[in-house]
C-alpha cells in the first residue's frame, strides 16, 4: 500500500497533509495567517509563491528555510519566524 499523507508539527500542533505539500502551503492549510513579522512588526507571509519574495521564511527543524520551496517531510519541525 502507498502511503498518501504525512504527519509533520506546526507550532507545536501535529498536522496531516498529502504526500508533495510544501510547508507554505501546509501553514496556510493549518489556517496561521503569517509566518514571520516585519522589522515593523506587520505580519508576513508567502506572496509569490517561488521564493523570490522570501516572505515564507520560516525555521524547518532549526533551520531557516523557505516554505513554498520546502516539501513537508515525516516528522518535520515548523516554526513561525517571530
Amino acid at each position: 500500500m502507498t502511503k498518501t499523507a504525512l504527519v509533520l508539527q506546526v507550532n507545536g500542533s501535529d498536522l496531516t497533509v498529502a504526500l508533495g505539500t510544501t510547508v507554505a502551503a501546509a501553514l496556510a492549510l493549518s489556517g496561521l495567517t503569517a509566518t514571520r513579522t516585519s522589522v515593523n512588526g506587520e505580519p508576513r507571509s508567502a506572496v509569490c509563491g517561488m521564493g523570490i519574495c522570501q516572505e515564507c521564511r520560516v525555521h524547518v527543524d532549526g533551520r531557516v528555510r523557505l516554505g513554498c520551496q520546502t516539501l513537508c517531510a515525516p516528522g518535520m519541525v515548523v516554526e513561525s519566524m517571530p
